[in-house]
């Protein structure tokens, strides 16, 4: 039995962790002239994958059971350069199919015309030898994993499950950084030291951008809360309004504070801010280096300066933004704009709730806003004019004196708004940074590299996240007065039909101008933070409830969802925290029921002999299957458990079932909150088109299509192939992938992943001639259920749940298929069988 098991194991682990590489090829035309190349031909997990480019209306891949295919439509920047607008920015694509026995091919379309390029098969000794290769790592894993399974052994609990997933590298996601409440830290109350040359020198470099420069440096001017020169360099801007009205502005001003500086001609950003070094040095004190698009907060000078004063090793600050590469929020190097207003907002919801905030050692500093040690600044007075009118002289200065021994921090504290290319131009902004980028990576090889580590790890996340959420939180409704809500998801992270529905729901939410938050549990921590963004996900964990609390209550109206909560270490809490979540006049609470967990620490509903009797009796009570054991080792009963989740039910605006029969177990659990159940059933997640009837003579081939877990029938599943294994009755064909711990006999095929795309050449392959729904539990809603009635084949399922209705319903109507008793035995087994293959 531990021989199966283990190889089961390892079917799993060398399916996900194998590869295959194969040598692409060029695409030519008909005439020899290169159009195209397939850069990479690879096997993985299951699937064949080709990546290349081509100048195409049209691209797909085949083979004799199944073709995709797409416009291409990933940019490629690098076939541009060589190629010029012939090819186009967006001339990429990936295909990917299930691999098949036989050959393959890669076609293009153009016009009229259609090429198609052969791929050679790929061989099973060459399958072979990528599966040998991994038993030694396996090996490995296995032994790593070993601590985990043993506790899962035990107490067969989520939570090693989870953690014998991530030693195999059998997780769908990578591990997000770790955050922790150190992000959020009081001020530092040590006493400052004054300003060195009693004020601060803040350089502007002005170059057009006539538009903006009141609110720039009118926000200077009242924002400003340390003594400050301003002095600013005006590099001969084409607008003709830009000189005059900066004249006109300064004579306005004390003069002693704010200094103009006229460039004869145009000098470009570099010298022009060398020229204000040279002032500021004079001036003696810190030097703030800001750009004329960036919009500075009330109080902003203090926060950006106090680094440097608290410590003389600081060579530079730089602040979070919206437009500055690796201090961007809500996504790391991604940028962002900011509605008019939203600035301001964001800062009143968290200038006196972060602290002092992070203050994290990078690479480089970002020179739209950037704080500079004046001794420093001392030793290294210039930027380097190499680097022509702009961009990367920041990263030099940094670098340098990095070599001196300074540090360059971000600081998570402050936020400055970016508008983006306005001190140069944006155009010209995308020329410098491909000429420049190549000065720097020789002059300092490691920076590429410091750059991805500080991206991959991280150190201001807990800012960024805070930030994000503040951005989220001010966004508002767009010109339609739609959007701006930020809807905060409680899921579980096994996947499944739940997380799908997440998933849904947040593409939707974006769509609408929402912003979904996804809160996990089930995880290597207790809590995963998922933020989502029209530009990207920003996602951390932690095991700190009280900050994870502290980060979603910075959006003060928002609605919390309750989708599966399944996995969580200490689910009894899970009740009075979502509470905590929507403390706020304005937040709204939503119970989905993807499942029964709300109902009972059972959240299937099944006894300890793993058999459904209907909803349990909160009071009377008495199988340990409905009880609980707490993370301290408190008893907690189902009448304690109810009365938990019925506080919940109490300010729920809304229960969501996804079926009649989910909505009529519900209201037995709960029926004084009957009222709020809606019944919503799902919208399918992916269209199954109907296949062609098996032929009258078509050996009989039993398909059961997903992820097969205990409370999805792996008991039946393994003795229905033992059955079948003795009997030759039929064949068992699993689309899907079973639990290693209920291995079947040999003769069944167990494909593993996959996607519903691949479903109608699957059921070719395998021949399936109808489908068995084996779960054991009485399902809300189930995808594959639908799935499966979509093909057309008979479909069968256990007399239970929302999954026996619909198979019921269906077989009413097409006259195949129907419902089945579950099998007590081998007689039962036996006869299910003989229904299924009697037609």
């Amino acid at each position: 039995m531990l021989s199966r098991l283990l190889l089961s194991v390892f079917n799993r682990y060398a399916r996900r962790h194998g590869r295959l590489r194969k040598p692409g090829f060029m695409i030519l035309d008909r005439s020899g002239r290169r159009i195209g190349q397939v850069d990479d031909i690879m096997v993985e997990d299951g699937r064949l994958r080709v990546k290349g480019w081509a100048v195409a209306e049209r691209v797909g891949l085949g083979s004799a059971e199944q073709q995709v295919e797409s416009a291409p439509s990933i940019s490629r920047r690098d076939v541009r350069s060589m190629f010029g607008d012939m090819a186009g920015d967006n001339s990429g694509f990936i295909l990917e199919l299930p691999l098949a026995d036989g050959p393959a091919s890669v076609w293009i379309r153009r016009g009229a015309e259609t090429l198609v390029y052969p791929i050679a098969a790929i061989r099973r000794r060459e399958l072979a030898l990528m599966r040998l290769r991994q038993i030694p790592p396996f090996a490995r894993d296995v032994i790593r994993a070993s601590p985990a399974a043993l506790a899962w052994l035990r107490r067969r609990d989520a939570a090693s499950a989870v953690r014998i997933k991530a030693a195999l590298g059998l997780n769908d996601q990578s591990r997000p950084v770790r955050i922790d409440a150190q992000a959020f830290a009081p001020d530092d109350d040590r006493p400052l030291p004054g300003l060195p040359g009693g004020r601060i020198s803040i350089i502007v470099p002005i170059y057009d951008g006539f538009d903006l420069l009141p609110e720039v440096l009118g926000r200077v001017l009242r924002h400003t809360d340390l003594p400050f020169h301003l002095i600013l360099i005006e590099d001969a801007s084409p607008d003709p309004r830009v000189r005059p009205w900066l004249r006109d502005w300064v004579g306005q001003q004390d003069e002693s504070r704010v200094t103009l500086l006229e460039n004869d001609s145009n000098l470009g950003f570099i010298q022009s801010v060398n020229r204000g070094f040279q002032t500021a040095l004079v001036d003696g004190g810190h030097v703030v280096l800001l750009n004329a698009d960036a919009l500075v907060p009330q109080g902003w000078a203090s926060r950006l300066l106090a680094p440097i004063r608290h410590s003389a090793d600081v060579a530079s600050v730089t602040p979070m933004s919206n437009d500055a590469e690796i201090f961007n929020a809500p996504v790391i190097t991604k940028r962002s704009d900011l509605a008019p207003g939203q600035l301001d907002a964001m800062d009143a919801l968290l200038a006196d709730r972060l602290g002092a905030g992070q203050r994290a050692e990078a690479p480089t500093g970002v020179g739209f806003c950037m704080a500079m040690n004046v001794e420093y600044l001392r030793a290294l007075p210039e930027f380097d004019t190499s680097f022509g009118k702009g961009y990367g002289e920041e990263v030099d200065w940094c670098q340098r004196a990095r070599l001196r021994g300074g540090r360059n921090l971000g600081l998570g504290g402050l936020f400055v708004e970016h508008r983006g290319g306005v001190s140069f131009g944006s155009e010209a902004k995308q020329q410098l940074m491909r000429q420049n980028s190549v000065v720097i990576s020789t002059r300092y090889p490691q920076f590429d590299a410091q750059v991805q580590s500080f991206i991959r790890n991280d150190p201001l996340l807990a800012s960024r996240l805070a930030w994000g959420l503040a951005w989220a939180a001010t966004r508002g409704p767009d010109a339609r007065g739609k959007g701006g809500r930020v809807r905060v998801y409680l899921v579980h992270d096994m996947g499944g039909g739940a997380e799908h529905d997440a998933a849904r729901r947040a593409r939707l939410d974006l769509k609408a101008g929402d912003t979904p938050v996804m809160l996990r549990v089930g995880g290597l921590s207790r809590w995963q933070i998922e933020l989502a963004t029209p530009i990207g996900v920003t996602r951390a964990e932690t095991d700190d409830t009280e900050l994870m609390l502290h980060l979603l209550n910075l959006v003060p109206e928002k609605t919390v969802i309750y989708s599966c909560g399944v996995g969580d270490r200490d689910p009894m809490s899970l009740p009075d925290i979502l509470l905590a979540l929507c403390q706020g006049s304005g937040d709204r609470l939503e119970v989905l029921f993807h499942d029964y967990f709300p109902l009972s620490p059972s959240y299937t509903l099944l006894d300890s002999d793993e058999v459904y009797r209907g909803v349990p009796e909160a009071e009377t009570n008495t199988d340990p299957a409905h009880e609980l054991v707490t993370p301290d080792g408190q008893r907690v009963t189902l009448a304690q458990w109810r009365a938990a989740w019925g506080r919940l039910m109490a300010r729920a605006d809304r229960l969501e079932v996804f079926s009649d029969n989910g909505a009529g177990i519900v209201a037995a659990a709960y029926p004084d909150h009957a009222a709020k159940i809606a019944v919503t059933p799902h919208r399918m997640l992916h269209v199954v088109p109907e296949l062609p009837k098996p032929a009258p003579d078509a050996p009989p081939v039993i398909g059961v299509l997903g992820n097969i877990g205990l409370h999805k029938g792996a008991t039946v599943l393994r003795d229905l192939s033992a059955l079948l294994a003795r009997s030759g009755q039929a064949q068992l064909a699993v689309i899907g992938s079973v639990d290693p711990s209920y291995p079947l006999a040999p003769s069944a095929r167990v494909h593993g992943h996959y996607k519903p795309a691949d479903i109608p050449a699957l059921v070719s392959r395998y021949g399936i001639t109808c489908w068995l729904i084996p779960s054991i539990v009485p399902e809300t809603f189930s995808f594959t259920t639908h799935e499966c009635l979509a093909t057309g084949l008979p479909v069968w399922a256990f007399d239970l749940g929302a999954q026996g209705d619909s198979v019921a319903s269906h077989a009413a109507e097409r006259g195949q298929g129907g419902v089945l008793p579950i099998p007590q035995g081998p007689g039962d087994l036996q006869a299910m069988v003989d229904s299924m293959t009697a037609s």
